[in-house]
């Protein structure tokens, strides 16, 4: 199906909205659905919600869920700048305040919420449903858990040359917002050798594979050069061992960007997870494993969300 067509009806099958959180506001997509059941959705490290989450987003609604596909504060339509800057801190509080509003959705029971996410944010949302009990289930995609294994691991894939120059941008860009700089950018994506956040074999590849066509020309893929430092020290799944929901974890066997040994680990402390794996890197749920996975997560929500 040509990509504007199915743009038009996606924009007839939802609507706007926005949401406080932090002093500041949210805006996001709400897909009504069939039942009470919601997927609250964000997209990855600097992915705003268009590229991130459009293609299970209207697929969710096709099953039957209400969908609510939000932009963190500073990211895309939620008052993106040249530069957008991700702070975890910022990010936890926007999904908490989207929790906090999706039950006011017209039709959503306050009982049955769901969090996915991807990549970062398939990380992040395990420390969010710790322990939380609005969340009824979980599906985390790839996720990238951070902290040092994940910087060492990108690491492998860069040369030390482009990793300091990488380190060394981010640490003036650190300086610069403490004396009210604007944000040095960096490309999200490259080649081993170019200063960019991520050159590993799956995750560096142009055009992104979560924007082939370049549906999505208002993201720039960039992002502050302080927060792909801060990166290095978000230590997502410290707590997974506290998420009581159900949890679907879906793994990349061939994933180089978030590698899958670290992820399994995780998984494993979690009371109620379930693993499934699919063939393939980072983006291939996005790619080729892209029907496989959907089916995957309905079934997994229909199971965990249906009354």
């Amino acid at each position: 199906m040509d990509v504007s067509v199915q743009h038009t009806q996606d924009a007839q099958q939802r609507e706007k909205v926005r949401f406080a959180s932090g002093g500041g506001e949210c805006v996001a997509w709400h897909y009504p659905g069939r039942d009470g059941a919601c997927v609250i959705m964000a997209g990855g490290f600097a992915v705003p919600r268009g590229p991130g989450t459009d293609r299970f987003a209207w697929r969710f609604q096709e099953a039957g869920f209400h969908v609510l596909a939000f932009d963190f504060r500073g990211m895309g339509e939620s008052g993106e700048g040249p530069c957008p800057v991700v702070t975890r801190g910022s990010q936890l509080a926007d999904w908490k305040a989207a929790l906090a509003f999706a039950p006011s959705l017209p039709g959503v029971a306050a009982g049955r919420l769901a969090l996915w996410g991807f990549s970062a944010t398939g990380g992040q949302i395990l420390d969010v449903a710790a322990g939380e009990p609005a969340v009824a289930a979980v599906v985390a995609q790839t996720p990238a858990l951070g902290g040092a294994t994940a910087a060492l691991n990108a690491a492998r894939y860069q040369s030390p040359r482009a990793m300091a120059r990488l380190l060394g941008r981010g640490l003036v860009d650190e300086i610069g917002s403490r004396l009210g700089r604007p944000p040095r950018a960096v490309p999200l994506a490259g080649r081993r050798g170019e200063v960019a956040v991520l050159t590993t074999p799956d995750g560096g590849v142009t055009p992104s594979p979560l924007d082939p066509d370049g549906s999505y020309p208002e993201w720039r893929q960039v992002v502050a050069a302080r927060s792909a430092l801060r990166l290095a020290f978000a230590m997502s799944g410290r707590h997974v061992s506290r998420v009581g929901c159900p949890l679907l974890v879906v793994v990349c066997d061939d994933d180089r960007s978030a590698p899958p040994g670290p992820v399994l680990k995780a998984a494993h402390r979690a009371p109620r997870a379930e693993v499934v794996h699919l063939p393939g890197g980072h983006y291939a749920p996005f790619q080729g494993e892209h029907e496989r996975a959907v089916e995957l997560e309905v079934a997994f929500l229909r199971r965990q969300l249906t009354s």
